[in-house]
């Protein structure tokens, strides 16, 4: 089969290449890959300055959904033929206070598929029986390829964030990140304020159309009054910062409200200057939020499920494997908005 691999550490250094088809192993299922998302940690690795371990060669990719094709000795609950999704922790201890707790999303041990494990940039995939999910009724595919991240979100906004209804949050940042916040927070009942550039107005156009009725462009309008004018001049309660940029990291401490909070989701990739006093003067409660554990995953499905978060109006672009070097100009570009491979 045609799998994306990374072949060597370092810049660079992946290609299409020819693979074998793998076999289940006890307990394992293979999946038949139909819809494949692009992430920007798949870019990291593409440059070689992700954090997370990356053991080369593996086939790249870890945000899909397919149906299963085959099941390896001992599975059971699960069929040929079901759609499903997996979780992306390929291998976590079990022991560290942070397994224990169900909280293995930070076991310092973890390796990812698509990093360390063969990932989902292929026509098929194997992945342990206990981190699949199948689909609800009624949702395609390619809208479940954006599980993963709509995983990710769903554990930033309801599991660190504690968004609650009647509260205001800001998001920075209208990627395919910051449009599934925006979505999960209206889904708590709260009201959502999305913010982004003039380069996102695109992303804030669709954002609308998702329902969202409060967008910024903050090169154009005052963010802070605007805020300020919807929350009575207390600011918001809550902010989340999808973007990774520092500027939008600062905005976002600038407009959160005395004793209000602050989650972190997207990574800046290196370090940023930005005046942490405000956490102080303010009290403001900080936190980060990273990959996802097993209740977010329910959590995101029945949200899925419901048709209360929309995935597929995000897909902006679908490629064959060996349009993976347009693909990632094109991501790096921002000319879509989340991009899919089509694995044959």
């Amino acid at each position: 089969m045609q799998a994306l691999v990374k072949y060597a550490l370092g810049p660079g250094n992946v290609e299409v290449r020819e693979m074998p088809e793998p076999e289940p192993g006890p307990g394992q299922v293979r999946i038949r890959v139909e819809a494949a998302g692009i992430c920007g940690s798949d870019l990291h690795i593409y440059h070689g300055d992700i954090k997370f371990p990356v053991r080369p060669p593996v086939i790249m990719g870890h945000e899909f959904a397919g149906r299963i094709d085959a099941l390896g000795p001992g599975v059971e609950g699960l069929e040929p033929g079901m759609p499903v999704v997996s979780e992306t922790s390929a291998y976590v201890c079990g022991k560290c206070e942070p397994c224990r707790s169900g909280r293995y999303n930070l076991c310092p041990e973890r390796l990812i598929l698509g990093y360390v494990y063969n990932g989902c940039f292929a026509p098929y995939i194997c992945v342990d029986a206990f981190r699949v999910h199948p689909l609800p009724p009624g949702v395609s595919t390619l809208a479940a390829a954006l599980c993963e991240p709509l995983a990710v979100v769903t554990h930033a906004v309801l599991e660190q964030g504690h968004v609650r209804a009647t509260e205001v949050a800001v998001v920075t940042g209208p990627g395919a990140i910051g449009l599934l916040t925006a979505q999960v927070i209206g889904a708590a009942g709260a009201t959502p304020v999305l913010c982004g550039t003039g380069v996102d107005e695109p992303r804030l156009a669709l954002a609308k159309e998702l329902g969202i009725r409060h967008v910024l462009n903050v090169e154009r309008e005052d963010a802070a009054a605007a805020i300020a004018g919807l929350t009575g001049g207390r600011g918001a309660d809550v902010v989340f910062e999808c973007a990774g940029a520092a500027a939008a990291a600062r905005l976002g401490l600038s407009v959160v409200k005395r004793g209000g909070r602050y989650v972190q989701v997207g990574l800046f990739g290196r370090p940023i200057e930005i005046d942490l006093e405000l956490l102080a003067y303010k009290e403001i409660q900080a936190t980060g939020a990273i990959s996802s554990n097993r209740g977010s995953w329910e959590k995101m499905l029945m949200l899925l499920g419901s048709g209360r978060v929309r995935t597929e109006p995000l897909i902006s672009h679908r490629f064959a494997l060996q349009e993976w070097r347009e693909a990632f100009r094109i991501f790096e570009a921002r000319e879509g908005i989340k991009l899919v491979f089509l694995p044959e």
